[in-house]
């Protein structure tokens, strides 16, 4: 690595310049930032990050998180400098269309962006989550004498990412697991958008973190290259805590009118500052270009391939003696599935149709764990406080747990309760590689983990959600637990496929769905992304079905149950598709036939071709869906002329049985329905 405390060849204010170069050029962005992190930038980059530009990819590489991903110049000059596939011509198009430089840094868009940041404090839980798969992969692969896990975690972090909540749920849950390859460079400039901070943010911020349990390096000076340095160095130097580093730094740094302000944080310095700020630092060259010298004290290409040779040549050791766990690390970190696998869940699902169970799906999705989980040794379950309703783990699980030597390696996290932490923390475990996670809570308070669902879905992360206790179905705890809304508004995030099945088969298929849904770990994915299954408190009637309607579930929907003549639809989901198929009997009673579709998936059935979608849903025939939550979603498929027996307002707090029955989910006010369309 290349001397991190030789600031004669101004490798800081080459930041700046491209900072402020590329803001002015976009008449966007946010310079200050990177004008103030510019030497504590300096510090990591060139002392003391483990990475190799020409494969950012490598899986022994230190993981680099900007969590104030607003100040996203700072990343791409870093990548500009020291070697990544980001030329210059990319900075000048900063934050223009289909640049690798866009306003917040995107995962898959530029390389060496490890994950998309910008809604602040989940870049820092993508780093709990990345710090926490190293721990575990190094518990789980290393051997004596060979360490083929063994890299660092760096975030760098803003005032606004410690002020968001999010923020506190991580930090804590990292102290408690004594994440010690976490280091956190805390940009302490007390300014924010509104101006300064103290007014707003007065925490003693050392002390906090020193009650989660961290190691904290006080009072450096974020503008003295090798006092970051030293720091950093301290940090790592230590076995037991994660790091947090508050580093002391004047915001525009360089600016000789505007650093210090909240008038640098967010919009260009203007052609006039610019020219200031450029003598003030006695920087003469023209925008967007850098002396060679300067490229040179950060090129970071020749010992990041040192770096990486010299892993390689351990790695080598290690296959040689230890072959099937090579084999087994190299396919997980690559995302792939398993030889065999779709052989063993074919078995498994045969077995689950035999049993022909009557249970709920939240217990048919712990038998799919338990099925699934010495097929997939990835699979990194948890839960926010909530596994015994969850039912997110499986027999002879090991939990995670912080040791005295190390973490305990263990494949179930207690994430307590942190619904938005454990979905940022699972973001950043995916991000890392290696690992499958999933992680559970009651479908109600997936509102909290909401963004952190987004972000897996824009970054199109591997990452399944189990949201449990789906609807009015779980009964006396009233409206505060029971979701009407949230089924619907969880559809309408691209990306993130949704599942809410109907009985054991469907809930087996959902598991196949989420576990092989591709990676973007490594490659461009179309299709990939999280998914959330939404599962019932109560029991569920098992439905007979014969092996083209088994093999149609994976469609998201299809015709479960038909009659000759039908003259209308009925589709339903998860615990309504057994009304459904009572309505069905009793108007078939009546002289009324009509086709049962149990969709599981709007999502999957959407991308099904047209004949497909014609054969479930054939044009002409009357529809009623029928749902526990909110109707209006559900009109996309029965059109104006159809009907939706669903809930359009919160629910109350009684047994299960009387709930359906009050808000009228029953097979009687199903076939009225059907009635009224014919």
């Amino acid at each position: 690595m290349s001397n991190p405390t030789a600031p004669k060849l101004a490798l800081a204010d080459a930041i700046r310049a491209l900072a402020m170069d590329a803001v002015q050029q976009a008449n966007s962005g946010h310079p200050g930032a990177p004008m103030g992190m510019a030497e504590i930038a300096q510090a990591l980059w060139t002392g003391n990050l483990r990475h190799n530009p020409k494969d950012p990819a490598w899986a022994n590489r230190d993981r680099f998180v900007l969590s104030n991903g607003h100040g996203s110049m700072l990343i791409y000059a870093l990548l500009h400098l020291t070697g990544y596939d980001l030329p210059i011509e990319e900075l000048k198009n900063f934050r223009q269309l289909h640049s690798k430089t866009p306003g917040h840094p995107e995962v898959g868009i530029t390389p060496g962006v490890e994950t998309t940041t910008g809604p602040l404090g989940q870049g820092l839980g993508n780093a709990v989550g990345m710090a926490l798969a190293e721990a575990l992969l190094a518990a789980e692969f290393n051997k004596p004498g060979h360490s083929i896990v063994d890299h660092h975690t760096y975030a760098f972090t803003g005032d606004g990412c410690l002020m968001e909540g999010i923020s506190h749920e991580v930090c804590s849950l990292a102290g408690t697991l004594k994440l010690s390859k976490l280091v956190v460079l805390y940009d302490d400039n007390g300014i924010s958008i509104d101006g300064h901070v103290e007014h707003w943010f007065a925490d003693d911020t050392a002390k906090r973190f020193e009650g989660y349990g961290w190691n904290v390096i006080r009072g450096v000076d974020g503008h003295d290259v090798a006092a970051v340095d030293a720091a950093i160095k301290a940090a790592r130097s230590q076995s037991e805590k994660p790091t947090l580093v508050i580093c002391r730094t004047v915001i525009g740094k360089g600016s000789p009118n505007m650093a210090g302000t909240h008038n640098v944080h967010g919009a260009p310095l203007g052609k006039d500052e610019i020219a200031a700020t450029r003598a003030a630092l006695g920087w003469s060259s023209e925008p967007f270009q850098i002396p060679q010298a300067v490229y040179d004290g950060w090129d970071g290409r020749k010992t990041g391939a040192a770096a990486q040779a010299e892993w390689q040549s351990a790695f080598d050791a290690y296959a040689a003696e230890f072959p099937a766990e090579a084999a087994e690390f190299t396919r997980r970190m690559k995302g792939e599935m398993p030889e065999g696998y779709a052989e063993q869940f074919t078995a498994y699902l045969n077995a689950t149709l035999e049993k022909g169970e009557t249970v709920a799906t939240r217990k048919a999705s712990q038998f799919a764990i338990t099925a699934l989980a010495p097929v997939l040794p990835e699979m990194l379950g948890g839960s926010a406080d909530l596994t015994g309703s969850n039912f997110t783990d499986w027999k002879g699980v090991a939990a995670v747990r912080a040791g005295e030597k190390g973490i305990q390696f263990g494949r179930h996290i207690n994430y307590g309760v942190r619904e938005f932490g454990m979905a940022a923390i699972m973001n950043g475990v995916a991000l890392h590689g290696g690992y499958l996670p999933f992680g559970g809570t009651f479908l109600t308070f997936s509102d909290y983990s909401r963004n952190a669902i987004r972000m897996a879905a824009l970054m199109k992360q591997r990452v399944i959600h189990v949201f449990t206790h789906d609807s009015i179905g779980l009964g006396e705890d009233g409206p505060t637990h029971q979701s009407i809304e949230h089924a619907a508004s969880l559809r309408l995030i691209p990306n993130l496929s949704l599942w809410r099945p109907c009985d054991t088969a469907e809930t087996a298929v959902a598991w196949n769905a989420a576990v092989t849904r591709p990676t973007s770990i490594g490659m461009d994915v179309h299709d990939g992304g999280p998914t959330a299954l939404l599962l019932s408190r109560q029991n569920l009637p098992f439905v007979p079905r014969d092996a083209a309607t088994v093999d149609a579930i994976a469609r998201g929907g299809y015709v479960l149950r038909d009659a000759e003549g039908a003259r209308a639809v009925i589709i339903a989901t998860g615990s309504e598709v057994a009304i459904a198929l009572d309505a069905q009997a009793q108007l078939a009673k009546e002289g009324v036939a009509v086709r049962v579709v149990s969709m599981p998936s709007t999502d999957v059935f959407d991308k099904q071709d047209a004949a497909w979608k014609q054969s479930v849903l054939p044009k002409g025939l009357p529809r009623v869906a029928v749902e526990a939550g909110v109707t209006a979603f559900w009109h996309k498929y029965v059109g104006l002329e159809g009907a939706v027996v669903g809930i359009d307002r919160y629910g109350e707090s009684a047994p299960a049985g009387a709930l359906f029955k009050f808000f009228g989910l029953t097979a009687d006010k199903v076939a009225e329905t059907v009635k009224q369309v014919l």
